[in-house]
């Protein structure tokens, strides 16, 4: 999957399913400051991706992630396509 699918498919499910303003969805946001997502919502957000990309996060390797940018990027380490 490349990037800017990885991007649109988070931007739709962070809207449709978190109720995410998509005013607020670019890359620096801050998962939990600007775009609101608390542990509730991790948990949504875990099983989303899952469904959606094929694999399970670790919460361990979330760790240092904290904007939507590096999300996407660890996605897309673990999709295994760049493009």
């Amino acid at each position: 999957m490349k990037r800017t699918e990885i991007e649109e498919t988070v931007k739709h499910f962070l809207v449709e399913e978190i109720e995410v303003d998509e005013e607020a969805i670019k890359p620096e946001a801050l998962l939990k400051d600007d775009l609101g997502i608390d542990s509730l919502d991790f948990v949504d957000i875990v099983v989303i991706v899952e469904r959606n990309f094929g694999f399970k996060i670790k919460p361990e390797e979330l760790a240092d992630v904290q904007t939507l940018g590096q999300f996407c990027d660890y996605i897309e380490s673990k999709t295994g396509e760049k493009n």
